[in-house]
């Protein structure tokens, strides 16, 4: 009998678990995906081009996750998959216990029914948590790679949040293509730092169409490297698979969903920011490490910072932008900006919640914790016009900027503006240009 099927999702893994495992199945009816962590993404469909129009003429209906008890009723569905990443174990089995009560069984797909093969090596990037380093870890790998002459092509983890179709594969080679595919600030913060640095990165729907466009990419292809989202395993079967852990949240590694997985298959684990984090977390995440992969080769990293105008930090009242996941489901306290105004002597962080407005102040409402930073959302040209409208209503000297982007070009600020960098740097060896080294060998790339 044919069985039907919610997918709880965040409009990424949730899309490719359906691509990979049941699309073109008629033993299944997938009824319903289900949303949640990003706003505004229910209310849509994924469109019967992508879904398969024999099966579904009408595509699937997207509904907000907490609609899912309703859903399973009124659907009479037998499975729910939960297909999100960098969720606390709790919630994951809070859950299973309301898909279980509502009358369905509770599914997660792993490794063997999801990863596409390539016909290129392929270097996974991944993490335990949102937020870790995984970013400056895969722009660290790239350069090495370049280095020695090898054409890399970045593919990222999906963060389709507009036209399902018309981002069934995105290529991005120049700063233009981002504002020819409508990016959102969080894509450009993953993809500009790579074109930038003369690479192409690719992304979008599906994941085994983009690969095949990635291996045949028409400036060349030598290695595919898979650039992670959150702390999701990779979408493709890797010949070298790489964590990074962040100390400064000790025990993430072994009590979130999915880092864990990743924690556990890894070949190598980057311990990062063990230049802001103290002794004993670093020795609870290398503890943990040990304990769950003790074959993986493990190392330390640091996250150090660049500032192109520290003078306007120091003994001022500053208003810290910082990467807006890593605030909100990362959960993370303190960022590089944070870092930055106190190591330059910030005589106050000013606290943007009196002055936002719109889709921000509902931002803190579903995050209360995210304190005296403003997380740079901009899911779409609401939150854009949101971002600028708190950033020039909030009383401060200036604007110390933490995100990957130039977020000068994105939105107008009337306040001087300080730019902070940050990249990967490891601390004695092993290290990365060894792993590099061994991967080029073992792979004869020329």
């Amino acid at each position: 009998m044919k069985q039907n099927v919610v997918i709880i999702g965040a409009a990424g893994r949730d899309f490719h678990n359906f691509n990979t495992y049941f699309r073109g199945k008629a033993e299944f009816n997938v009824v319903a995906f289900t949303a949640a962590q990003i706003p505004d993404i229910d209310g849509r469909a994924y469109p019967k081009e992508l879904a398969g129009q024999d099966l579904y003429p009408d595509g699937i209906p997207i509904y907000a996750e907490s609609d899912l008890t309703q859903i399973i009723k009124d659907n009479k569905v037998d499975i729910c998959v939960f297909s999100y990443s960098d969720v606390p174990y709790p919630r994951v089995m809070n859950v299973s216990a309301i898909v279980n009560a509502a009358g369905a069984n509770f599914m997660l797909l792993g490794p063997k029914d999801t990863m596409v093969k390539s016909t290129k090596p392929v270097i996974a990037i991944g993490a335990t948590r949102t937020g870790c380093g995984k970013s400056q870890t895969s722009r660290r790998i790239v350069e090495l790679l370049m280095a020695k002459g090898l054409k890399v092509v970045a593919v990222r983890h999906p963060m389709p949040y507009g036209d399902l179709n018309a981002q069934k594969v995105q290529r991005f080679a120049t700063v233009e293509d981002l504002k020819f595919h409508k990016c959102t600030i969080e894509e450009m913060e993953e993809y500009e730092p790579h074109v930038v640095r003369g690479n192409v990165i690719y992304a979008g729907v599906d994941y085994e169409a983009i690969l095949r466009a990635a291996e045949n990419d028409p400036d060349g292809c030598d290695v595919v490297l898979w650039d992670g989202g959150n702390n999701d395993f990779p979408f493709y079967k890797s010949d070298l698979t790489i964590c990074v852990a962040d100390p400064l949240r000790p025990g993430a590694e072994v009590s979130y969903y999915p880092g864990e997985v990743m924690a556990r298959i890894s070949d190598v684990i980057v311990i990062n920011k063990i230049d802001s984090a103290c002794l004993d977390d670093i020795n609870i995440v290398r503890d943990n490490i040990a304990k769950i992969n003790p074959t993986a080769i493990v190392i330390d990293g640091a996250s150090p910072l660049t500032v192109d105008k520290p003078e306007l930090i120091r003994g001022k009242r500053v208003l810290v932008v910082e990467d807006g996941p890593t605030l909100t489901h990362g959960e993370m306290k303190i960022g590089a900006g944070v870092v930055a105004a106190k190591k330059f002597g910030a005589a106050e962080l000013v606290d943007p919640r009196p002055y936002t407005t719109g889709k921000l102040s509902e931002t803190f409402r579903i995050y209360p914790n995210i304190g005296t930073l403003l997380p740079a959302m901009g899911y779409g040209d609401e939150q854009v016009a949101d971002l600028q409208t708190t950033i020039n209503n909030t009383p401060c000297d200036a604007v110390v900027i933490a995100t990957p982007i130039d977020l000068n070009r994105i939105v107008k600020i009337d306040k001087p503006t300080v730019k902070v960098g940050y990249d990967l740097q490891e601390i004695g060896f092993p290290n990365l240009q060894g792993i590099i080294d061994d991967f080029v060998q073992k792979h004869n790339l020329k």
